[in-house]
């Protein structure tokens, strides 16, 4: 089978992707994949003394300045941050863009992530890309030639709504070589810095996301590590198409139990 070599990264929030996805997707676009950044949500509540309008523009503009350091087109689908449900309207908006870009593969959250909008998301997109490939959805896009690969990132220090943790992913991607791509692409997102110095007293955010690269790292043996599963359930194939393109920096974790 022959997947178009298009990633699709659609996450919550901007700065997401940065932060979960943002190495791998640097490696994918060395490989030859055409990379397209989008986000469910304009991450309307994610600003310190702006209103949600002011938000949506400044965080706008800084998701376009890191999908640039890519090369990668970024995509708004108009979703409410802190709103977000699983609906038709959404979920026509995200296999338009599925169609559009012509994804092959594709990177979202997990299912049991700890944030309900990324949960909601996972929901959207996963409906959206088995269907992708089916002539009677309502949509003006063209239907893919197959329905594309799925992929989940991680969440937070691997936790789960409850705050436990998940069992071992399915890969670790050596990041290493690849981190100051993700360092720069965070710095774009300048607003989050003192959103989070409010919201959970974190004075640097964007340090705080790279511990976690280097907890995965340390879990793998690496000095930066992202951590991955495949999406494997009925109606998407099981070709790892991402691990062998990437198998140079595919590692395992020595210390997580399946």
């Amino acid at each position: 089978m022959k997947f178009n070599k298009v990633i699709l990264s659609i996450n919550a929030h901007p700065d997401d992707a940065e932060s979960w996805n943002a190495g791998a997707l640097k490696l994918l676009s060395e490989k030859g994949y055409t990379i397209v950044i989008a986000t469910m949500t304009g991450g309307e509540l994610g600003g310190c003394n702006m209103s949600m309008e002011e938000t949506f523009r400044v965080r706008y503009q800084e998701a376009k300045a890191a999908a640039a350091v890519l090369g990668a087109e970024y995509y708004n689908l108009g979703g409410i941050d802190g709103f977000l449900y699983d609906t038709k309207e959404l979920r026509l908006k995200t296999i338009s863009l599925i169609r559009k870009v012509k994804a092959g593969v594709i990177f979202t959250h997990l299912p049991n992530d700890y944030h309900p909008d990324h949960r909601a998301t996972a929901a959207i997109v996963e409906a959206a890309a088995i269907v992708s490939s089916l002539d009677p959805v309502p949509v003006d896009e063209d239907p893919l030639d197959i329905t594309p690969l799925l992929y989940h990132s991680a969440p937070l220090k691997l936790s789960d709504p409850l705050g436990a943790q998940l069992t071992a992913p399915d890969f670790f991607v050596d990041v290493t070589s690849v981190v100051e791509v993700k360092k720069e692409m965070l710095g774009r997102h300048h607003s989050q810095l003192e959103l989070m110095k409010h919201m959970h007293k974190i004075d640097d955010f964007f340090g705080y996301v790279l511990e976690g690269n280097r907890e995965y790292g340390r879990m793998a043996e690496v000095d930066y590590a992202e951590v991955y599963w495949q999406h494997l359930g009925g109606g998407f194939q099981s070709v790892p198409q991402v691990q062998t393109d990437l198998a140079e920096y595919i590692v395992k974790a020595k210390n997580l139990k399946r």
